[in-house]
């Protein structure tokens, strides 16, 4: 009669693959880790080069031209190494995550011709600062899809926070250009002034999540480094509430300076976060090899009673870690829907753009103004005039 272990691999061999597939998942990881460190470098010269592409534009290139130009140099500086990290085979990504990368590199090759059209002053500083901020977008919608394959809550948490947090940034980046542009030319109008308001609005909620999922080193860094100071909110109430004095620019430069010397800051603070969650790999694939060791007690009979130990002392952890995962998914999957709803924004402005001859900050204000007389979400009214569309081209066709 045959014995089962000559057929079927036994305990030992599966506690071996476990491990190995463990293993192979973390050093994933810390590919992926060293991916996020590049497209976090790349995500902010983008955002020095929307910011000073703002000034130019806005001052009709009197100010701000050296940084432009060298801002523009280390974005393609920054590309060039984030392109050759993006090695399909090394990677082993996954096609939601592939999907997400082909979207941005995309948004990355319209870079020139938004540049030349810069160089030709044929388009305004708003159009600008959206088409930047669309490069911005598609390269952080990466990073979410990079969770999916995490089933640790200590590296869940870290790469959530890491997110909340760029997004964050992000909006401080375009409040800076936002203000910038009405400091520069003297006046906000009703719209600019309340995109700026949203933006400022939506910083909270961004770092409300990195605060909850980080550690007290960053919880107190940020406090005191990362918040807007005293002159920031001095000029955002002359920004939110009334015209700001003539002054030759002289507000418009102070407010970018301020800006600048914030996201500096919370640069740094990005870094770290980076640097933790890099820890937190290379810490776990210690601990596995470790934990492979451990594994040769398995095979001895006097391990039994270790092993009853070890389940007592490690059940309560692992119900804690699952509860915390549970945790982390709902908020993961929270803001994967808010991106989702921004895609259906972007189609639905798209469809407004093509048949009713707007510009893209049109469209998005056109949409914005039928939500608020409908008193619906502007997701809602997104998806109706997407749903008016199909059956409008339904009826073409036929």
């Amino acid at each position: 009669m045959m014995n089962r272990a000559d057929t079927a691999p036994g305990a030992i061999e599966w506690f071996r693959y476990a491990r190995q597939v463990q293993k192979e998942q973390l050093q994933q990881l810390a590919q992926q880790g060293r991916l996020v460190s590049q497209l976090s470098h790349l995500v902010h010269m983008l955002q020095c080069e929307r910011g000073a592409s703002n000034i130019w534009l806005c001052s009709e290139g009197r100010l701000y031209e050296p940084e432009r130009r060298a801002s523009a140099a280390l974005v393609d500086e920054q590309a060039r190494g984030f392109m050759q990290m993006l090695n399909p085979d090394a990677m082993s990504a996954a096609p939601g995550l592939c999907q997400r990368i082909a979207s941005a590199v995309w948004s990355l090759e319209q870079l020139p011709d938004l540049r030349r059209a810069l160089s030709a002053h044929s388009v305004d500083a708003s159009t600008a600062t959206s088409r930047y901020s669309r490069v911005i977008r598609h390269l952080l919608n990466i990073i979410p899809q990079l969770n999916d394959a995490i089933d640790n809550p200590a590296l869940a948490g870290r790469l959530v926070a890491l997110y909340s947090f760029m997004q964050g940034k992000e909006l401080v980046g375009q409040e800076r250009a936002l203000g910038a542009l009405g400091f520069t030319q003297g006046s906000f109008s009703d719209d600019l002034r309340q995109q700026l308001v949203d933006r400022i609005d939506g910083q909270q909620p961004c770092f409300d999540g990195f605060l909850t999922l980080t550690s007290a080193t960053l919880k107190t860094l940020f406090c005191e480094h990362g918040l807007a100071g005293l002159e920031i909110e001095q000029l955002r109430r002359i920004a939110c509430t009334r015209q700001p004095a003539p002054d030759a620019g002289e507000a418009a430069l102070r407010w970018f300076g301020l800006q600048t010397h914030r996201l500096e800051q919370l640069r740094s603070l990005e870094e770290a976060l980076i640097s933790e969650l890099m820890a937190e790999v290379v810490l776990l694939l210690r601990d596995d090899d470790a934990q492979a060791l451990q594994a040769a007690t398995l095979d001895d009979p006097a391990s039994d009673n270790l092993l009853f130990t070890l389940d007592r002392q490690l059940l309560p952890l692992v119900r804690q870690q699952a509860r915390e995962l549970e945790q982390l998914t709902g908020q993961l999957a929270s803001l994967k829907e808010m991106l989702e709803e921004r895609k259906v924004i972007d189609k639905a402005k798209s469809v407004l753009m093509a048949h009713q001859n707007m510009n893209e900050e049109q469209a998005w204000h056109c949409l914005r103004r039928m939500a608020m007389d409908k008193n619906q979400r502007m997701i809602e009214v997104a998806r109706a005039l997407l749903t008016v569309s199909a059956l409008w081209q339904g009826a073409a066709k036929t």
